[in-house]
């Protein structure tokens, strides 16, 4: 694949993110290498839309689209693909910002279909201006997703921080997309990344990382994937279904897939007791427990972590799920995309 012609298109799909739409915008704009930013306001009912024109430097890159009525993400980054025309796509969260520099360093090299980098993850309490951090130098030296090694980087674990790969924001090439017929699932509200690049390493694209730092990534506790509806979980562990029909893949990726697909449909069990226990009672969310031991065993397993963690919390033990620091990184020195 020639990197000869690297326009990049930025998307940026946008929900009531006026206090942070500009920054996002500007700093998309700011790279040489960004040929058009495209923001989608998904439904605003605040002054997103105003806010996101402010931004515009003048130079023709920046056109706004409106959804009247919030459809998500994945609707949103979908019309922005196919009102688009640059070679190259990458995402944008309303909420987070590029470090000056990040395109040079993705494009150096050549043979990809995905490239991404790491991400400064900032507790949205830090003090100061984030888009003033410098993130420390990572060795840049690439190396290769295969679909078992991504899929089990998205198995996120209780009392361990979360990284999971799908949090990337990859560099994406349209041809690659578009010979494959490959969209976002407009059905996902969460994990739509995830399962964007999971069909796309399952048909062979070469997803390429790299260690040095070009995202940055402000956690907030009411961010989308921070509170997600429980069918949206269900939603997800679906999609990994859809994927196990693929027929090209090996036993070994069926696998681990399987594992991430009961990963996630253990989520969806226990928080689907959860909601039938504060819906109905908790002799209606018994019998759902105990319908089957597919749902018991996550949901005993579940409630027992989150009482062991509440007594953790009354004696005053911290665990290491709730100490989040201000600033960490995605991929920081470790050879599996996970920060330990």
């Amino acid at each position: 694949m020639s990197m000869t012609k690297s326009e990049v298109c930025v998307i940026i799909a946008a929900k009531n993110a006026t206090a942070t739409i500009a920054v996002a915008i500007a700093s998309a704009l700011r790279e040489p290498e960004v040929a058009e930013v495209v923001v989608v306001d998904d439904g605003s009912t605040d002054g997103t839309a105003d806010v996101a024109r402010s931004a515009d430097d003048g130079s023709g890159r920046l056109t706004l689209m409106r959804f009247d009525v919030n459809r998500g993400p994945s609707a949103a980054r979908n019309a922005a693909i196919g009102a688009s025309k640059s070679p190259f796509i990458s995402i944008l969260d309303a909420d987070d910002f590029f470090l000056e520099g990040r395109f040079r360093n993705l494009f150096a090299g050549a043979d990809w279909d995905f490239a991404a980098d790491n991400i400064m993850l900032i507790r949205d309490d830090a003090t100061g201006d984030a888009t003033k951090i410098v993130a420390p130098e990572f060795a840049a030296d690439p190396e290769f997703l295969d679909f078992e090694r991504f899929v089990e980087g998205n198995i996120s674990r209780r009392r361990v921080q979360r990284g999971e790969l799908g949090f990337l924001k990859p560099v994406i090439s349209r041809a690659f997309l578009d010979r494959h017929g490959l969209r976002y699932d407009e059905s996902l509200r969460l994990g739509e990344d995830y399962e964007l690049y999971a069909r796309a390493v399952a048909r062979g694209a070469r997803f390429k990382v790299i260690r040095s730092c070009g995202y940055g990534a402000i956690v907030r506790a009411d961010s989308l994937s921070g509170r997600h509806k429980t069918q949206d979980l269900k939603r997800l562990a679906d999609a990994d279904l859809a994927l196990l029909a693929i027929d090209s893949l090996p036993e070994g990726s069926k696998a681990v897939l399987r594992r991430h697909e009961r990963h996630v449909r253990d989520k969806y069990r226990l928080r689907n007791f959860l909601d039938v226990k504060s819906e109905r009672g908790l002799a209606s969310a018994a019998a759902y427990a105990f319908a089957s031991q597919s749902n018991l065993i996550p949901i005993v397993q579940g409630v027992a972590s989150d009482k062991l963690e509440a007594l953790f919390r009354r004696v005053g033990l911290a665990s290491r799920q709730k100490h989040v620091p201000p600033l960490r990184f995605l991929m920081a020195g470790t050879s599996t995309g996970k920060e330990r």
